[in-house]
């Protein structure tokens, strides 16, 4: 008992649960934002998220009893639709670091939209455990999503952040998308365009 509350307490843990709960939250209140500022702010936090993964003191899960699930399919479904529509045209990317390229010499299609669900199914599900705040439960809800994290969503975090960056950086782009991250992130917030002290 007190080394599973040694682990779960300990600071590494405690910053990828602020990050976690903060990068959910970006995703659930995304609706409506402009792609460039989307693409931005995702540029930003999708790399502290992997840092605080990697920086999480091994540990392995304590029970054997499944844990609970907070997305549903509908939630996923949802949330994948609205970040798809956000995203447009810069959705897909092709990958090859996927398990189906050894079955093909063609790059596979993925969506950065799905990545993205995928990602957050396995964080808000850790992150919805973690609140619920019994030991054994937290314990074992970090030991799973740091195995998935090495396993399956680390991976597509990367993938993930190599077509963003495409997305945000592609020569060829309309400026028009970076004048709206700009004005998006509040750095221009002066009328006579200086920025904010």
């Amino acid at each position: 008992m007190k080394k599973e509350s040694q682990t779960i307490f300990d600071r590494n843990v405690v910053e990828f649960v602020t990050v976690a709960a903060e990068f959910c939250k970006f995703l659930e209140r995304a609706e409506g934002m402009r792609r460039a500022a989307f693409v931005d702010t995702a540029l930003k936090m999708l790399p502290l998220l992997y840092l605080k993964a990697t920086l999480l003191p091994p540990c392995e899960p304590m029970g054997d009893e499944e844990l609970e699930h907070c997305v549903t399919e509908e939630s996923y479904e949802a949330l994948r639709q609205m970040l798809a529509g956000i995203l447009a045209e810069r959705d897909d990317y092709l990958d090859v670091f996927v398990e189906e390229m050894k079955y093909s010499d063609q790059p596979i299609t993925r969506y950065i939209s799905e990545d993205l669900a995928d990602i957050y199914q396995d964080v808000k599900d850790f992150i919805f455990v973690f609140s619920l705040g019994l030991n054994t439960k937290m314990h074992d809800a970090l030991a799973i999503c740091q195995e998935n994290f090495r396993l399956y969503w680390g991976q597509k975090l990367v993938n993930t952040l190599r077509a963003l960056h495409e997305a945000r950086y592609a020569q060829g782009d309309d400026e028009d998308d970076e004048d709206d991250a700009a004005a998006d992130d509040g750095f221009y917030d002066e009328p006579d365009g200086a920025p904010r002290p």
